[in-house]
């Protein structure tokens, strides 16, 4: 199989929003020095929580585990620096709530856990010994989803896995994360690649980047020759939100995942560059998921940098490294303008999931009062779901959300691409998040 691919296959629908990616494409990564206390959350993935099994007044070193899973669907979370835990109580959460979370005052040591330990003899591991690994490790998703990685890793022996996505795509405006490892973390990242290409033994695959990451192509093609993977690096034409799992395998292999399925129902799986570096070093190394790296971005920060940050950290923490806000900041994002989640806290920690702080100006923010729909079917055009934004909007605002599902509101993103072009500036994404937790309270309640 070649080393590159030339396709310029893409998805229906997507926007082009300003990339704004030059604040920090070119900065390398910086090491954020561990801050004096950490707040971990026992809830940083999709599915059940994990409970803890310390207390408080132990001692910990870095890479410890705090918790336990409580299902299948469920990982652990790790101590991410020494020191004494000093509480277990709810604490706020990036997500919007209040979490059970694991506070830890850090004793300056920076010791580690005996049980992180390289491992020489790693590649001849099955595929469940890996798979366990994994799971060990804490991972969850790290291209933001946060859905259990060794459970994405083990489809059902009536999915099988024909084709393997690497995600380097990174279309979030401002994020540049995913870029800067690739370039500087390459090597890494292919080997964690070539565990889940033994873990999953697929037909092909492929390495999916923007053309406006021609760098990182490159380094890929040369560490894919170098650790000796067989797959496709491809540059993909700039259009967002080409990193979603959907819209990504329909541009690399024609594919349309079904109204309310998963990749797996096309035979594909799709894992983000992060992910799989975060892979090797848990299956390698038994090294846990203890930091990540962070774009900490925006023309509300004073210095915009990509860190790699310690989960635990307060981004009040992260944006004091970097010079504090400006006067004119008024905005605070986790993640990036389209799908991250505002932020009412600087107090909130760092997760699994956290690819970005943001911080914008007004300007940037382009903050206004929402207006009347005029019909002018931008948001159909835009929808890579091909979904129609504004009736679903009408429908959940009036409470219709068993009408909603049947127009696809389960499907959609909530990649904002919608409320991107709709010149009323209707709260579209809102919408659709609301009516699809209230369809899913429903569905639960329903049993």
């Amino acid at each position: 199989m070649g080393l590159s691919l030339s396709l310029r296959k893409t998805f229906k629908g997507g926007v082009h929003p300003p990339e704004n990616k030059e604040l920090t494409e070119h900065k390398p990564i910086e090491v954020l020095p561990p801050p004096s206390t950490v707040v971990i959350p026992v809830q940083q993935h999709i599915g059940a929580p994990s409970e803890p099994v310390v207390k408080a007044g132990d001692s910990v070193k870095i890479g410890d585990r705090l918790t336990e899973p409580t299902g299948f669907v469920s990982v652990p979370v790790h101590a991410t620096v020494s020191g004494t835990v000093k509480a277990i109580e709810a604490r706020p959460h990036p997500l919007g709530t209040e979490v059970l979370s694991i506070v830890i005052e850090a004793d300056g040591e920076d010791a580690w856990s005996d049980a992180v330990q390289d491992d020489p003899n790693y590649e001849s591991l099955s595929a469940d010994e890996m798979r366990q690994r994994i799971r060990d490790a804490g991972l969850a998703g790290m291209g933001g989803a946060a859905f259990p990685t060794h459970v994405k890793l083990s489809p059902p022996p009536n999915k099988p896995i024909d084709t393997f996505i690497l995600n380097g795509a990174e279309c979030e405006p401002y994020l540049t994360a995913d870029h800067r490892l690739m370039l500087e973390h390459a090597e890494e990242i292919v080997l964690g690649m070539k565990l889940i290409l033994q873990i999953l033994q697929p037909k092909q695959a492929f390495i999916g980047i923007e053309d406006n990451k021609m760098d990182a192509v490159e380094v890929m093609k040369k560490a894919v020759k170098q650790v000796g993977v067989d797959a496709k690096v491809v540059a993909l034409p700039v259009k967002y939100p080409q990193g979603a799992e959907k819209q990504l395998i329909k541009a690399l292999t024609g594919r349309e995942v079904p109204r309310g399925g998963l990749p797996m129902d096309v035979g594909c799986l799709v894992q983000n560059v992060g992910t799989a570096r975060a892979i090797y070093h848990a299956v390698a190394k038994r090294r846990p998921l203890v930091e990540r790296v962070v774009t900490v971005t925006g023309r509300g920060v004073k210095e915009q940098k990509n860190l790699l940050v310690r989960i635990g950290t307060p981004f009040s923490h992260a944006l004091d490294y970097c010079g504090g806000v400006t006067e004119d900041a008024v905005k605070l994002i986790m993640g990036g303008p389209m799908m991250g989640i505002a932020q009412f806290n600087p107090e909130v920690p760092v997760i699994k999931g956290t690819s970005g702080i943001l911080v914008l100006t007004e300007r940037e923010a382009r903050l206004r009062e929402p207006g009347v729909c005029i019909r002018c079917g931008r948001c159909i055009e835009a929808c890579p779901m091909g979904l129609m934004p504004t009736v679903l909007h009408s429908l959940v605002n009036n409470k219709r959300f068993d009408e909603a599902k049947e127009y696809g509101v389960l499907d959609c993103i909530e990649c904002g691409s919608c409320a991107f072009v709709c010149p009323a500036k209707l709260p579209l994404v809102h919408s659709m998040k609301w009516g699809k937790m209230e369809l899913g309270r429903r569905m639960k309640k329903a049993g």
